[in-house]
């Protein structure tokens, strides 16, 4: 197939994660702040993410099955829709001061962003095995330009405000006129990357009348079990630490407007890097890929254990997204690898929805823990729930577990 429909659909898919990243900041910064103030109970800070979390680990596998099913574009385009229609309810409800019209919006954000997050399936259905981490990571770089909307547009909209609901109802808006973009963005994208991927697969031996094995056999595949632990450790220790950082941050002294410093600087890491970790890990393999970042993600939460400016809490937040992006561009282009192209959208799906079921547990405890306990209880649990996972893939990896190579075709 002729490289320039892959090239402006990548390009296409990176611009709609753009949107998604900056829906996600505006929701990651002020979303504990929202609830606590529309329901006036500062004991359930960590609720906020975790109905985020649910919706989205609720989301994921049906949206996987039903991109298998009808293609990548339809399911990312209602993902879309979702993102428009949950901040628009949560402005709704955060005028009103009504907890439950706040709750349907976060759990509609959630459900957008657990699809959208899918367009990995569709970057890595373009590209052949030897260069899928890369094509997984050029969509992936799209969402780095997201980090700039919470310094250039939400926090514009609250400075010099006093934070209570008013003040959050326009910056929702906001939101939800970035997804209008994501949107058109999607609809544009041509042919659907389930096409090109389906001709790959042909043109490399395969049969087009191959049927989805059930999702067992898919998970007892050579190297799916690390990879799928691998992405769930990272996955849900950074989004845990990260829902969390906003109110950490305020709680220790600082304005509101600098969450988005620390925020804007975590996106950066998961994302700035990330057009030399797709090479990087095409080059030096995947799981290699998937130890290194997890262990780089446990130095990330012993130094916010340790420290408390504004400064070193963005170190600390910039370092988890870097080794997020490798352990889990590692983890993700190792399923895409294991997986046909009728079973590549449940896979991820399922992969998706575990890991941010895991983040929901983690959020919950890690407010509890942080309320009781202080960032240093927090900071050590998400330590060891990172660097115990890179240890055992080690060790599996020292026992003379067999090297995985791409899904073979027959």
């Amino acid at each position: 197939m002729d490289g320039f429909p892959i090239r402006r659909n990548t390009v296409l898919l990176a611009a709609t994660l753009t949107c998604l990243s900056g829906m996600v900041q505006l929701a990651v910064a002020v979303a504990t702040v929202t609830l606590v103030l529309v329901t006036g109970i500062e004991g359930i800070l960590g609720l906020g993410p975790a109905i985020f979390l649910t919706a989205g680990a609720l989301a994921a596998l049906p949206a996987g099955r039903l991109m298998d099913r009808h293609g990548r574009i339809p399911v990312l385009a209602g993902g879309c829709v979702a993102g428009i229609v949950g901040c628009l309810v949560t402005a709704l409800g955060t005028g009103l001061e009504s907890a439950p019209i706040v709750v349907l919006g976060f759990a509609l954000v959630g459900i957008a962003q657990g699809t959208i997050l899918l367009a990995r399936a569709a970057a890595a259905d373009m590209y052949p095995p030897a260069r899928r981490a890369r094509g997984i990571s050029y969509v992936l770089f799209g969402a780095l330009f997201g980090a700039a909307l919470g310094p250039l547009v939400f926090r514009p909209l609250l400075a010099g405000k006093e934070l209570d609901t008013q003040a959050l109802i326009v910056p929702w808006l906001a939101a939800g006129g970035i997804m209008v973009i994501g949107l058109v963005l999607v609809l544009m994208v041509r042919p659907d990357p389930q096409t090109i991927a389906r001709q790959l697969h042909f043109d490399a031996g395969g049969s087009n009348d191959e049927t989805s094995a059930p999702l067992r056999e898919i998970i007892a595949r050579p190297g799916v079990l690390t990879a799928l632990v691998a992405a769930i450790a990272s996955f849900g220790g950074m989004v845990s630490v990260m829902n969390l950082s906003g109110y950490i941050v305020v709680d220790h002294g600082h304005h509101q407007t600098d969450v988005f410093t620390v925020i804007s600087l975590h996106i950066v890491g998961m994302y700035a890097l990330v057009l030399f970790v797709g090479p990087l890990i095409d080059r030096i393999g995947r799981r290699p890929g998937q130890i290194a970042g997890l262990l780089l993600m446990a130095v990330s939460t012993l130094l916010l254990a340790a420290l408390d400016s504004v400064l070193w809490m963005s170190v600390s937040l910039f370092l988890l997204g870097l080794g997020w992006n490798i352990s889990y561009v590692a983890a993700v282009t190792e399923l895409a690898d294991r997986a046909l192209p009728a079973e590549r959208g449940k896979l991820i799906g399922f992969t998706d929805g575990l890991s941010s079921f895991t983040a929901v547990v983690l959020v919950l405890l890690g407010g509890l823990a942080y309320s009781a306990f202080g960032v240093e209880a927090l900071g050590l649990a998400a330590t060891a729930f990172v660097a115990l996972p890179a240890a055992w893939i080690l060790v599996r990896s020292a026992a003379g577990a067999p090297d995985v190579r791409p899904l073979s075709v027959k």
